[in-house]
Parts: C-alpha cells; sequence; structure tokens
C-alpha cells in the first residue's frame, strides 16, 4: 500500500502543546516512519508556535471547533466539567481546555487516508509504531496507571481510526444529543461510541504514572509510546516531577533534539536509579 494511505496525527490547541507536539513529531520522524504526520491545529495556536512543526516537515491542518450546541459547550466548561467530575489523581494544567478536547473527532474528517493513528500532543513516541496501521477500528489501550481495574477502561491517547465522513456524522449526532455530558471528554465519549474497541497492548500507550504506580509493569524492552497524562514534562516545578524526572528528562532530549538516549540502554535497571 502506498505510505500516502497512512497517516500519524496529533491535535494541537495552543502554545503548549505546540511545544509537545514539537517533541512527539521529532520522535516519529526517528523511528524512520514513511508516514505522513498529520497536527490538526485549532485557532488557539500561533503561526510562529507552527512553525517548528513545519519545519520538521509536519503536514498542518487547520480543525475548526466542533459545531457543538450552546447547552452542550456550558456542559463542557473546564470549571463545570471539573466541578462534575473532579480529577483526583493528579493535576491538569490550566491550559487544559475540555472543549478542545472534541476537535480530536476532526480525524475522522481526514479522508484521504485509509488509516490515521492517533496520538496525543504530550507523548513521544521511542520506537517504530508502523504496525499499528495494521489494526482494526477502534484500537486503544487500557488506560492503566495505577492498578489492574484500569484495564476495563480505555484511553484515548493513542488510537487507530479508519476516517470516514459518515462516521464523523454518526459521532457528531451521538456527541451532542439532549443532555450528553461526556466526563472525560472525547475519552468518555469514544469508549461509548466504540464499546467493541479492540484492545492495544499497554505499551503501545505507557501512561507516566505507571513508572511509580505499577513499576512491574514498565519494561523499556516493550516500551513504544510514553504519554504524559497529567501534569506535562514542560511543566515547572511540578509536584510529582522528582518522582517522574527520567521521563521528563526523556521529554526534553526529544524536544530539544540532544543527548536523546539509546532506549534499549534504559532496558538495563539500574538505568533508572
Amino acid at each position: 500500500m502506498a505510505n500516502g494511505a497512512y497517516a500519524y496525527a496529533t491535535l494541537v490547541t495552543n502554545g503548549d502543546y505546540a511545544m509537545g507536539a514539537t517533541a512527539l513529531v521529532r520522535s516519529l520522524k526517528l523511528t524512520g516512519t514513511n508516514a505522513d504526520i498529520v497536527v490538526l491545529h485549532t485557532g488557539g495556536v500561533g503561526s510562529r508556535e507552527l512553525e517548528p512543526l513545519a519545519e520538521l516537515g509536519a503536514r498542518l491542518v487547520k480543525a475548526e471547533l466542533l459545531d457543538t450546541s450552546p447547552e452542550f459547550n456550558a456542559r463542557h466548561q473546564r470549571d463545570r466539567l471539573h466541578a462534575n467530575a473532579p480529577f483526583t489523581k493528579g493535576n491538569k494544567p490550566a491550559f487544559h481546555t475540555p472543549l478542545d478536547n472534541f476537535a480530536k473527532l476532526r480525524l475522522w474528517q481526514l479522508v484521504e487516508y485509509e488509516r490515521v493513528v492517533f496520538i496525543d500532543a504530550d507523548a513521544v513516541v521511542v520506537r517504530n509504531i508502523d504496525r499499528l496501521f495494521g489494526y482494526p477500528e477502534f484500537s486503544a489501550a487500557p488506560n492503566v496507571y495505577e492498578g489492574l481495574g484500569d484495564f476495563h477502561r480505555m484511553n484515548s491517547g493513542v488510537f487507530v481510526a479508519h476516517p470516514s465522513e459518515e462516521t464523523f456524522s454518526r459521532m457528531m449526532a451521538m456527541l451532542d444529543a439532549p443532555d450528553a455530558f461526556w466526563r472525560r471528554t472525547d475519552q468518555t465519549f469514544l469508549q461509548a461510541f466504540f464499546p467493541q474497541w479492540h484492545g492495544l497492548p499497554v505499551f503501545f500507550n505507557m501512561l507516566q504514572y505507571v513508572w511509580f504506580n505499577l513499576p512491574e509493569l514498565w519494561d523499556w524492552q516493550s516500551v513504544h509510546v510514553v504519554h504524559y497524562q497529567y501534569e506535562k514534562p514542560w511543566q515547572k516545578d511540578h509536584p510529582k516531577a522528582d518522582a517522574l524526572k527520567p521521563l521528563i528528562d526523556l521529554w526534553q532530549a526529544y524536544f530539544t533534539g540532544e543527548n536523546l538516549p539509546d532506549i534499549d540502554l534504559l532496558a538495563n535497571p539500574r538505568a533508572r536509579r
């Protein structure tokens, strides 16, 4: 199949996530993939903030916010949503805007591609993951970061999609149904829309809290994607910065393109001390 049939995609909604996407795009390039890399970006991102992504060879695609009803928008405003569904395990930074998350669904409109692998902008890819293009829609990894009970929930930070305007139309009808409330925005919605989702191995979307909550699950020989859920690696002095320092250093290396580690060497347990 022609390389043009496949693409990686991410979503950038502000300058902070543009920084994140810079590290992500560079990490993807370093895996040797031949797939396109698409950066969906909303109006909250300036052209200067997008320049590093274009320089890295990403395809920039404007993604308008979804045309959802005023009632839907009110229910999913940051303050109201977080009051109704507070985060208790970690801290979302101030730039986290829940309504922006739903723009992720625009990737189903990228119908020039047969298959798209979406990756959140707060992630880096440390090994080639092109094999994901062979997985069916909808494939995603479980939302594991605290215990085995997490395996029944999916995480929308990495998933496989087949773009389709028909699918997008059905999504919009379900998304903005009367009184619909999506507790964890796109993640809750996608699990409801694809109730029979296919489970990817956790190492395709390794959430950073696994590092200290489930260290026996973290195996550098298997990890392919590191996803910085909750606190972001570019934040200064966040509460878990000391515990996550090796992973933050990894992100900084991809962001700057300097001092990139040999991931295979990290499989040595002594490298984590």
